[in-house]
């Protein structure tokens, strides 16, 4: 009689011919094959669970620390002989293709520099803040420092220039989900090191806080997505008192930088009254094609108002996807904040307590930057 074996992965029996001992354990060959790989890099063989490379690179674990790093661009696992680095004294280096795109980047972009975006997080909105800060210079050194913060691990952010600002420049970032932005996006670090850089962004008065939200978010089909932008500027129109106090802006730099459609008794007039008129300078900007735009915040260097904005933004979207027509029509601002939860938005309502806007429930409120 033949010999044969038990395969320990599929308790199938095997001729001995077949078998395999791998990690004192017997295996068959077609479980060899589909339960462990060889290490790219030293050539041992390990189980599928302990590689630690990637969907193009499989790596022991040894491997992986002692002869691997991460490009810190595009997070890709690059051997540290093939990483490349700005600095001599950098920790982190880049793969060749990243180090070939930022080899040569000026601090500073211009006013019309626009790059593919990059989408963080998942989910299926994505916010893009656009930050203008002031009387700190328009300086390639302080941007380069400022991304250096933001795209430790990957790249969060660019800086352009702004022809509205008087000494400064815009920080903005590729779109991000809003979790990401409060998890992820080194937010605390940028804004810290804006400040010690003589920058302000409140403070000056005419810097905004811009937040761009994909229109695909909106709805799946375009129909949908102009129902829900529709309903958006009814909210805004019909909570404009409430709005102008919590974006820190005068009536009149509203007019001139985020100017109001107007109220109406129905949403789809409002989104009729947005469509005849083309100026981007508007509350909420409907001319780029693939975003729409809340143009009414004040800039920011607190970290508290930066993510209460994109919380709001956020919020705002949800109710106006979520709710019919006639179901908007009828939501009050009391409505609406009280339906806040602090577990989720506390940076909200901690915001909305100071600026008075929270079920008359004022607390201390600490200094704009």
């Amino acid at each position: 009689m033949d010999e044969t074996f038990i395969c320990y992965a599929c308790g199938e029996e095997h001729p001995i011919e077949e078998r395999t001992v791998f990690d004192d354990l017997e295996l068959c060959q077609d479980c060899l094959s589909a339960r462990t790989r060889l290490c790219i890099c030293c050539g041992e063989r390990i189980w599928n669970d302990d590689d630690c490379g990637d969907e193009n690179i499989t790596l022991c674990s040894d491997c992986e620390e002692n002869h691997y790093d991460h490009c810190r661009r595009c997070g890709r696992l690059t051997h540290v002989d093939d990483l490349h680095y700005l600095d001599e004294d950098d920790d982190e280096g880049y793969c060749d293709e990243c180090f070939n795109h930022v080899e040569h980047e000026p601090g500073v972009r211009n006013y019309y520099y626009k790059p593919d975006p990059i989408f963080y997080g998942r989910g299926n909105r994505y916010l893009g803040v656009e930050l203008e800060i002031d009387s700190g210079g328009e300086s390639d050194d302080n941007a380069n420092q400022l991304m250096e913060i933001g795209n430790r691990l990957h790249e969060h952010i660019y800086i352009k220039h702004d022809g509205s600002l008087d000494d400064g420049m815009e920080i903005v970032t590729h779109p991000m989900t809003l979790e990401y932005h409060i998890k992820e996006m080194p937010w605390r670090e940028i804004l810290r090191e804006a400040v010690s850089m003589g920058y302000v962004s409140h403070q000056s008065g005419t810097c905004g806080l811009h937040v761009h939200v994909n229109r695909s978010s909106l709805g799946d089909i375009e129909i949908e997505q102009e129902d829900a932008i529709a309903r958006i500027l009814f909210l805004v129109e019909n909570f404009w008192h409430e709005l102008l106090r919590f974006s820190r802006r005068t009536q009149k730099q509203l007019e001139r930088w985020a100017a109001r459609y107007g109220r109406k008794d129905d949403p789809k007039d409002v989104l009729r009254s947005a469509k005849s008129n083309r100026d981007r300078y508007t509350c909420v900007n409907l001319t780029p094609s693939e975003t729409i735009e809340f143009r009414i915040f004040r800039g920011t260097l607190k970290y508290n108002t930066l993510i209460a904005t994109l919380q709001l933004v956020e919020r705002l979207c949800d109710v106006a996807v979520s709710l019919s027509d006639e179901e908007v029509k009828a939501v009050t601002w009391s409505e609406f904040v009280s339906s806040l939860s602090e577990k989720e938005t506390p940076e909200l309502i901690q915001y909305l307590k100071e600026r008075r806007l929270y079920v008359n429930e004022p607390v201390a409120v600490s200094e704009e930057v």
